[in-house]
């Protein structure tokens, strides 16, 4: 009888092993490589994390300082998304650099800014007075906008949403225009009378966007977009991410935190 006991721990163990790393197995997340320019960008997809993880993915955020490398790193495979441009700087990467990068959701707005320490009003500003804009001409071109918009200056009819300096017509103030990078704004506000500076790079520099001395309406095509390779838009880690950032829970920090600097487009 012992015997036959001992043969069949034998035989019942072995198989009872096996089964409980199964039962207590969990699945492994899915990686996914998330570019973000740093300030609201990054903390918005902080916010996502959990909720990624709950959809089955790991979301890894990485900052880059600038608008052009995002994009580099997800077309060479170094990143799977990225968070941080809107269709016209994507549309104009395309077709500068041959990306084969498509928007798979909309994310976020951040009306534009112009600002500056030494005047309360664009009005203060003087004739000859100097003005930074972006380099880039998608964001340099959107504050020539917000410029003919609020009456400033006049473009060249027909620029769409890509105007630059040579395409203004009308300047009566005669101001001279600077154009720097886009993520060096903010710092050239101690050499100009004023600076166009996007919103994402304003909070980081403490600037506030309610201080800016002209501000961009919420309208137009400047609503941000997440990005992905064209290879990847039907992969299942696609629809997850875009749920997971256009959550509730999401929704509700992006209120919370930035109140109506930042504007959820869902």
């Amino acid at each position: 009888m012992l015997r036959r006991l001992v043969l069949a721990a034998l035989i019942v163990l072995p198989a009872a092993c096996c089964l409980l790393p199964a039962a207590g197995h969990a699945e492994a997340l899915k990686r996914v490589r998330i570019g973000a320019t740093p300030g609201p960008h990054g903390q918005i997809l902080e916010a996502a994390k959990p909720v990624a993880a709950r959809n089955g993915l790991d979301l890894q955020i990485i900052e880059f300082s600038d608008y052009v490398v995002p994009n580099e790193a997800l077309s060479a495979g170094e990143i799977e998304a990225n968070s941080f441009q809107n269709q016209p700087f994507l549309d104009n990467q395309k077709a500068d650099r041959g990306y084969r990068i498509i928007g798979v959701a909309t994310t976020v707005n951040f009306p534009l800014g112009i600002y500056s320490k030494r005047h309360k009003s664009f009005d203060a500003v003087p004739s000859g007075g100097t003005v930074a804009i972006q380099n880039d001409p998608t964001n340099g071109g959107r504050s020539l906008l917000l410029l003919q918009d609020k009456g400033v200056i006049k473009l060249k009819p027909g620029t769409g949403f890509k105007p630059t300096v040579a395409d203004i017509v009308e300047n009566p103030r005669k101001l001279r225009f600077i154009e720097v990078d886009a993520a060096q704004t903010p710092r050239s506000l101690d050499d100009v009378d004023a600076a166009a500076v996007n919103t994402n790079f304003a909070t980081p520099a403490g600037l506030k966007p309610s201080d800016a001395i002209l501000k961009e309406e919420p309208k137009g095509p400047y609503v941000n977009l997440l990005a992905v390779r064209e290879a990847d838009r039907d992969q299942p880690w696609v629809k997850a991410l875009v749920a997971s950032y256009r959550s509730p829970e999401v929704k509700a920090f992006i209120e919370r935190t930035f109140g109506s600097t930042v504007l959820p487009s869902w």
